[in-house]
């Protein structure tokens, strides 16, 4: 049940190819954004699709896997955690962000 206290579980589309850094270690961080669609009808009946965007981080073999992987307009599967970050900029203004960090992706289809 400890698993249900900060899961996430989304399929969408990947919005950009992954963004793959590489450390001194060996380890890779991998970033990608994910689109998921929600419709429903408005007041005036008219079908609306709002596009929610997710930021999304994997590390590892994880990240490796993307790099080899996915590309843009991709449709994966995801299941991870929710993870906050704040940093305070060169100006002293501080940003907030939230991300989500894959435990594990599953890609769907490609696109095209």
């Amino acid at each position: 049940m400890n698993t249900l206290r900060n899961s996430v579980r989304l399929v969408g589309h990947l919005g950009m190819a992954p963004d793959v850094k590489s450390f001194d270690s060996n380890k890779k961080l991998a970033r990608l954004s994910l689109a998921t669609n929600e419709s429903y009808k408005n007041d005036k009946g008219e079908k609306v699709t709002e596009t929610q965007w997710h930021n999304l981080i994997l590390w590892g073999a994880q990240a490796k896997l993307a790099e080899d992987l996915l590309k843009k307009g991709d449709e994966i599967a995801i299941e991870g955690k929710l993870a906050n970050r704040n940093y305070t900029d060169k100006d002293g203004i501080k940003h907030y962000g939230c991300e989500i960090v894959v435990n594990e992706f599953l890609k769907l289809s490609s696109k095209g």
